[in-house]
């Protein structure tokens, strides 16, 4: 940024600040993650436990969120939903997530996870409260606005710092790792053949475009599950698909060497550049310079399942993430003219994927994925957590094995249609005992790729999707929250410190 667009920049988010701060005590929450870690699951999951938490003719005397302090102390009063704070952005569509859950028009059998997010959204929820402490003791309320965006959109942010050379050289190398390079092998072929002196070419950009996304999605796939992909749009093109800003592709060009204006560098340059002026910027600009707070959801099983090999690519990822955090201590004056990221959540999803013994592990691990990234976050001021959970619990924990044989601590629920484990397929309608196996003690050895050493009540883990869980309702016909593990500790880290 130029020193005046900096001024500006800074100028408006001064004044949105302020303006936020007329609705009284407000806290701006970012939550992302990178492709199916479950955001949309676990803002729809927040909502819907927050509103109704405070009913008694739901629960009774039982508390849904013991360490949610708020409530577990009785000073919660509700939590309601309010108009749309930003006029530009869509509205997150929560009645309609809840209702997937649940089953279109009450039908259980058709119960289904939401689609997964594609786009910025967000959403203002108030939480009202009595405060015990502080200078206004008495009824308060906090206003949460909850911004959903898809995480392949903050890994676009380091490339604010890079030169379109500088970037090609890094997506090369990334590419001719082992793993990636028979995915790559196609669009390398035909980039090797290209003369970036040529003339510029519409219809060569276009074959070198597809090409180069033909790859990212290939590492997308289950089968990999690569994580740091950039550019973010290329996967999600949205409105943008077609448009010149995502017409281009890594070239074998030096840093500082000068093109021809009409050659096919310079056009991929200009349109290198374009991205990042037109998508990047604004994203950057209109939104994740305004957040306070921010959780990551991290899919690590699914890494798992993929091998060391994406285990080190999630780690990569979850670095270069961190790294574009505008994160520190937050003070009256960050609140008013410089916002700052003054909490950091790391979220391992789908924890009721595994029995509760692995639990500690997974948070390990995850604590493995991010050390580097937290170290950094936490010499600047920022507070940081890593907690295993599950916003939805889709299974329920059992026993299983034969009377001569050991009993295995197992997971019971209903897998996807078209999972498979032990050469069973599923049909998503069968309760099955699924034991996935231990996590190892040692999380560095998810990331070696030699072969581990089993002890005799561990197996090579294999992770299957489940169905969302049937449907429970109070005796009126009110739909109930949905199971959870450990979301209120998480609530707690988020808000805990706000709610006296």
């Amino acid at each position: 940024m130029s020193i005046v667009s900096e001024l500006l920049f800074e100028a408006r988010a001064a004044a949105q600040s302020l303006a936020a701060l007329a609705t009284g005590p407000h806290i701006r929450l970012g939550v992302t993650g990178l492709s199916r870690a479950g955001k949309t699951v676990f803002i729809t999951a927040l909502i819907e436990q927050l509103t109704k938490a405070a009913s008694p003719a739901l629960y009774g005397r039982r508390n849904n969120l013991p360490v949610f302090r708020v409530h577990a102390e009785g000073r919660l009063i509700g939590a309601t939903l309010e108009p749309q704070p930003d006029d530009a952005v869509p509205r997150f569509a929560y009645e309609d997530h809840i209702a997937a859950l649940a089953g279109p028009k009450g039908n259980a059998g058709a119960r289904h996870w939401p689609q997964s997010t594609r786009r910025i959204s967000e959403l203002r929820l108030r939480l009202h409260f009595d405060q015990k402490t502080g200078m206004r003791p008495g009824r308060q309320s906090l206003a949460i606005d909850i911004v959903d965006y898809p995480g392949e959109w903050l890994l676009d942010l380091p490339l604010l710092g890079k030169s379109f050379a500088q970037w090609s050289r890094e997506t090369f190398i990334a590419s001719a790792s082992a793993a990636r390079t028979p995915l790559a092998a196609q669009w390398r072929r035909a980039t090797a053949n290209v003369d970036p002196r040529g003339s510029a070419s519409e219809e060569e950009a276009r074959r070198e475009a597809q090409l180069f996304t033909n790859y990212l999605r290939a590492c997308r796939a289950d089968e990999y599950h690569f994580s740091s992909l950039p550019p973010g749009r290329f996967l999600m093109p949205g409105d943008l698909e077609g448009s010149p800003a995502l017409t281009f592709a890594p070239l074998a060009v030096e840093e500082g060497e000068t093109y021809p204006p009409d050659s096919f560098a310079a056009m991929m340059e200009r349109r290198y550049e374009a991205y990042k002026t037109h998508v990047v910027k604004p994203f950057f600009r209109d939104h994740f310079s305004r957040l306070d707070r921010q959780i990551v959801l991290v899919d690590a099983l699914a890494a798992l399942n993929a091998g060391p090999a994406a285990m080190r690519d999630l780690e990569t990822a979850l670095t270069d993430v961190l790294a574009a955090f505008r994160a520190g201590r937050s003070n009256i004056l960050s609140t008013l003219f410089r916002p700052k990221i003054d909490k950091i959540l790391f979220v391992a999803t789908k924890a009721d994927h595994l029995h509760h013994t692995s639990h500690d592990r997974l948070e390990a691990i995850l604590r493995h994925l991010t050390a580097k990234a937290i170290a950094r976050v936490e010499t600047v001021g920022a507070e940081v957590d890593v907690i295993a959970l599950a916003a939805v619990r889709a299974t329920r924990e059992a026993k299983v094995g034969g009377p001569d044989e050991p009993a295995l601590e197992a997971v019971i629920g209903r897998p996807l249609e078209g999972e498979h484990i032990g050469g069973e397929t599923f049909d998503g309608n069968s309760e099955a005992a699924i034991y996935p196996g231990e996590l190892p003690r040692d999380p560095e050895a998810v990331f070696r790729d030699e072969p581990r050493s089993l002890t005799p009540t561990e197996i090579d883990y294999r992770f299957v999707r489940f169905r969302p869980p049937v449907p429970v309702r109070s005796p009126n016909g009110t739909l109930l929250p949905p199971p959870h593990i450990r979301l209120d500790r998480a609530l707690q880290f988020l808000f805990g410190d706000r709610l006296g």
